[in-house]
């Protein structure tokens, strides 16, 4: 493999299904970019890919299609997802490299052995020499910063845009994992259902996103109570543009839902690992990874629930595709991580 190497960048790619972000070996993290393309129905072209395709999302003509390849962790537009793959593997390698590289891809732990080949295939079919597949929590752990490799408990919540991986590990390997298809997304979704439900309003995905972010919390606090924003969307009753004001404590009420899904997940988790492994993670506390670990006061609600202290990780929404990277550039090291056998292609 030295005389691939030398001519190839390797990428260690972590396939979201909000955000796709790309590690090259010796450069670091050199692509995030939004999962989304956008296509034209009649030509069948590719007209854009990522921020760009975007910003197109419920703004498109009836010819041009801006879609999400992924949903829920996994491939669900097999032809979209390649085109992307494609389009980022040549944009990190600037078309210099005379051979394919080595990929390394973080997935869901659960998903089916259908979607992991679904994902492998992509991968080879947009120029991979060689395909390896790095469970999430894994890769999240590693960006993060935990000691793996030793033989200690360590608690990992990553909380992606499709999914929330929960994960307890030792020695390169998870004792225990689980995956639920509760995540960013579904956050999103509830808040637009919340709108549309008490104060008629219909508001699109991003707009949506928006207030997640803005005035979203899962924990109430003084700074998050006083928060509110104005939200502009179409209302039900008239059927005219309207402007509504909302406020940070109902937001975190639509929102219930779902956090009472990935809580509940973690306490799954928790009741399950071995003794030994209880005191380890009592002792050092669970790390937060993830998209979802920047929604304000989600720490403080999982601590609450499960009296354990709760760490967010010092660049959450790199920690997977750091992790892939770590594992690109200590591959020796690293081999007993992979969920899959090598592939070669």
């Amino acid at each position: 493999m030295g005389l691939f190497s030398r001519f190839s960048r390797d990428i260690g790619i972590d396939l979201g299904t909000a955000n796709t972000l790309a590690y090259v070996s010796g450069k670091g993290i050199v692509l995030q970019e939004p999962s989304v393309v956008a296509v034209d129905q009649v030509t069948k072209q590719t007209l854009a890919v990522g921020a760009d395709a975007k910003m197109m999302l419920g703004r498109t003509p009836g010819n041009v299609t801006a879609i999400r390849p992924l949903r829920d962790g996994v491939i669900a537009d097999f032809e979209k997802a390649e085109l992307m793959l494609q389009h980022f593997i040549r944009r990190v390698h600037g078309g210099k490299s005379l051979v394919s590289p080595r990929v390394v891809v973080g997935i869901p732990s659960g998903v089916t052995g259908v979607e992991r080949r679904a994902v492998m295939e992509a991968a080879s079919q947009a120029g991979a020499r060689e395909v390896h597949l790095l469970d999430e929590p894994v890769a999240a752990a590693i960006g993060a910063g935990l000691p793996v490799d030793e033989p200690t408990g360590n608690m990992i919540i990553d909380i992606g845009g499709g999914t929330t991986e929960v994960a307890v590990m030792s020695l390169q390997g998870s004792v225990i994992s689980e995956s639920v298809r509760v995540a960013g997304d579904e956050l999103t979704e509830s808040i637009a259902q919340y709108m549309k439900k008490v104060h008629n309003l219909v508001i699109g995905e991003r707009t949506a996103e928006d207030i997640k972010i803005r005035i979203g919390s899962a924990y109430p606090t003084n700074d998050n109570d006083d928060a509110n924003m104005e939200v502009r969307g179409l209302h039900l009753l008239s059927g005219l543009p309207r402007t509504v004001l909302v406020k940070g404590p109902e937001i975190r009420e639509s929102m219930t839902e779902p956090l009472s899904s990935i809580v509940e997940a973690v306490k799954r988790t928790l009741e399950r690992m071995p003794p030994e492994l209880a005191a380890d993670i009592v002792d050092r506390g669970i790390m937060l990874a993830g998209g979802g670990a920047l929604l304000k006061g989600l720490d403080k609600l999982i601590s609450h629930e499960t009296g354990i202290v709760v760490h967010i990780a010092s660049d959450p929404l790199c920690c997977v595709v750091m992790g892939t990277g770590l594992v690109l550039e200590n591959f020796q090291q690293f081999s007993r991580v992979f969920s899959n056998p090598t592939t070669v292609l």
